[in-house]
């Protein structure tokens, strides 16, 4: 297997033994001189990455391949549109194998960068690499600030309550969400953090008195 396309096929094809060492072979091509493939192949496997894991059915073929398209997400062109992936990795999120879940923690990690330029350095200008306008960053990141939340919610238990740390957390899902949750706490700043905190928590409010004012309103009527 000279390209990463072979790599990808053999994965989603070959016998258990042969998927796992084609899942490990793309990151030494990835990484070292011997990959061969266009880069539209490259962007092609990630883009159509949630399309192809829906047709997988073995657990074990799952990881295989999640774990090779974090080896290669980095090069999926989509540098204006950063979250067109995210609703399939927030699924991955929910993943019972924890090194599927930490696929999708790598691969929404590496588009904090990007998204958090404009808040790590006052006054940077778009480029080539980064192109994306202040607000469409602001919005995407509140959005995936707003998405994780609501993950976190569908999640929590109360034995929660008991730890301190994220590291000190169960491997599970809630931990998973927690470490993205970390990463951007880290890219952004806690002043960030609490901004985004407090318009989550004044849009929650907004919707919860509307779900109130449409209950009221139903009450009335059925009387």
């Amino acid at each position: 297997m000279n390209t990463i396309k072979q790599c990808f096929e053999e994965i989603l094809r070959g016998s258990r033994n042969k998927s796992r060492r084609a899942a490990r072979r793309v990151r030494k091509l990835v990484y070292g001189s011997g990959a061969s493939d266009k880069y539209k192949d490259i962007e092609n496997l990630v883009e159509n990455a949630p399309a192809a894991y829906e047709k997988i059915s073995e657990d074990w073929r799952q990881e295989n391949f999640t774990m090779a398209v974090s080896i290669i997400y980095f090069l999926h062109g989509k540098e204006a549109e950063p979250d067109f992936l995210f609703s399939w990795l927030f699924r991955l999120l929910l993943h019972p194998n924890g090194v599927i879940r930490y696929a999708s923690v790598r691969m929404l990690s590496h588009e904090l960068g990007p998204l958090t330029v404009y808040i790590r350095i006052s006054g940077f200008k778009p480029d080539g690499l980064v192109n994306l306008k202040p607000e469409r960053a602001d919005a995407i990141l509140f959005s995936l600030f707003m998405d994780l939340n609501k993950l976190l919610e569908s999640v929590w238990k109360p034995a929660y309550k008991k730890y301190k740390y994220i590291s000190s957390l169960p491997a599970g899902p809630y931990k998973s969400i927690q470490m993205v949750m970390a990463r951007i706490e880290e890219f952004c700043g806690t002043e960030y953090m609490n901004k985004l905190a407090e318009q989550y928590n004044s849009l929650s409010t907004k919707f919860n008195k509307r779900v109130r004012e449409k209950y009221r309103v139903a009450s009335l009527l059925a009387q």
